[in-house]
């Protein structure tokens, strides 16, 4: 599975943040700062927890 963000998308409400700061980092202005990544096993159901928390649907899970 690989997380990413859509380009343009965040609007900086930092609701995948308040879920797992470690997994969804934010800017100084709370805008979202998620890099492509490959998502370990452990850390999926945090992740789909976050995505789901985005209002707009900037975060992508890729199964």
């Amino acid at each position: 599975m690989r997380l990413r963000q859509e380009s343009g998308q965040c609007a900086g409400h930092a609701m995948c943040y308040a879920v797992d700061p470690e997994l969804f980092p934010i800017d100084d202005e709370g805008y979202s700062t998620v890099q492509t990544t490959d998502v370990d096993p452990g850390d999926v159901e945090r992740v789909r927890l976050g995505v789901s928390a985005c209002p707009e649907r900037a975060l992508v899970l890729e199964e």
